[in-house]
């Protein structure tokens, strides 16, 4: 999904303008032509990136998702393939989209706030119809969505907008911490347990992502065909949504988008930091990044992939070093537009940006109709190396879809509708 619309700027390290949004009308969006280019990138470099790890949740069973070595091989290229996902995608693509919406609020009301217009209730009737979208998206196409979590979050987030940087990050950094602090503190009370308690909390877990017996229902409801798939899509998205969402996303989405307002406001997602900065961050951000994740996949070994020290310990690793290793990727991109600003891979990942919310819902009809029964039923039946194939192959279509679309539209379609209702008039699609 889309950020938001960037300022009125061709510049990749420009400040904003004042009068952006002019040639649009006063209620218009962003004009095509005013874009920061480092957003528009690191927007499609995070859109295309987070398919490698969606990938698992529409081919495999939930339960292939949390441990993969509940389900299905994991020797060989396989290992390879979670590998390379685990280390270079998990929790590394939705944190860049995440920050890049924290920074979405802050320029979608500035703009706003600047035309003299009602900034939180022109904000507040874009997360509406963001989570219209998201539910619809969550029930009656795919339980993973993540659009209801930021409208959610969304409408939370823009009340601290206007705070300091540094007590932006503050904040975020605590409200981040609040799951991993949960999740240790479960592992606490786990490993103090008796040992009857432990096999309890074990099979209750287990139970709860799916046992063997659910596994087979999971994958005929979705060989099945749609209103099969209902059976199982409805009640994981319910639970991902409330028990889900309260216990994990809320703290999660909400402290990243505050440190993504953070991050814009001193100018390092907007390509306005020095060189030097971004190739200090890009070394130091990978290489501790990296540390920690690459130590996460030892412990796991370790411990012979036990299921709930994977869960409450290893998670951990991956947690943080996320985080990390995101902000190493935001320098990467950041340096590629200074370098190549009219280069083939910020053109197409630029394109890919400015489209990113009707990519994101494509990618999702796209993998249903390879995976679920209404189409080519090939769910459980790919294997990790196979699937990581499917991923480069949806890339090759939405990378160049993009590119001709927007050589005859201003903005997705997608996109078209969302700012059309938020705006409550028609907006212009076609180039003049």
């Amino acid at each position: 999904m889309s950020a938001a619309d960037p300022p009125t700027t061709n510049s990749s390290s420009a400040p904003p303008k004042a009068d952006d949004e002019d040639r649009t009308g006063d209620r218009g969006p962003t004009d095509p032509d005013d874009r920061i280019l480092s957003l528009d990138v690191l927007r499609g470099f995070a859109l295309l990136g987070i398919l490698a790890v969606n990938i698992w949740l529409f081919a495999l069973p939930v339960i292939g998702t949390v441990n993969p070595t509940l389900y299905g091989d994991l020797s060989g290229g396989n290992y390879a393939a979670w590998f390379v996902s685990h280390v270079f995608f998990e929790r590394k693509f939705v944190t860049l989209f995440t920050l890049l919406f924290g920074a979405g609020v802050v320029l979608f009301t500035e703009s706003k706030e600047r035309k003299g217009q009602p900034a939180r209730r022109l904000h507040f009737r874009r997360v509406f119809w963001l989570l219209a979208i998201g539910l619809g998206h969550a029930y009656l196409l795919w339980y993973g969505d993540v659009l209801v979590a930021y409208a959610v979050c969304g409408l939370l987030v823009v009340f601290v907008r206007n705070w300091r940087p540094t007590r932006l990050l503050l904040l975020g950094l605590v409200l981040f911490s609040i799951p991993s602090l949960l999740y240790l503190a479960s592992g606490a009370a786990y490993v103090t347990a008796d040992p009857a308690t432990q096999a309890e909390i074990e099979q209750g877990m287990l139970a709860g992502f799916g046992a063997e017996g659910t596994v087979d229902e999971e994958i005929a409801a979705y060989r099945g065909g749609w209103l099969e798939q209902m059976d199982h899509r409805v009640p994981t998205a319910v639970s991902l949504q409330t028990d889900g969402f309260l216990f994990e996303s809320l703290w999660i989405y909400s402290g990243l988008m505050i440190v993504g307002m953070a991050l814009y406001k001193w100018g390092v997602l907007s390509n306005q930091r020095s060189t030097r900065f971004y190739r200090r961050l890009f070394v130091g951000g990978g290489t501790l990044g990296l540390a920690l994740i690459l130590a996460g996949v030892g412990y796991r070994g370790l411990i012979g992939w036990d299921t709930v020290r994977v869960l409450l310990f290893a998670h951990q690793f991956n947690y943080w070093g996320s985080v990390l290793l995101a902000l190493a990727y935001v320098s990467g991109i950041m340096l590629l537009c200074r370098a190549a600003a009219d280069g083939v891979a910020t053109t197409a990942l630029s394109a890919v940006g400015r489209t990113a919310f009707s990519n994101y819902l494509l990618q999702t009809v796209l993998a249903t109709t390879i995976f679920y029964g209404h189409g080519l039923g090939l769910f459980a039946q790919l294997s990790r190396l196979e699937l990581l194939g499917v991923v480069v192959a949806i890339w090759a279509i939405q990378i160049p879809l993009s590119v001709v679309w927007l050589n005859r539209f201003r903005f997705g379609p997608v996109e078209w509708v969302w700012r059309t209702l938020t705006y409550g008039e028609r907006q212009p699609l076609r180039l003049e």
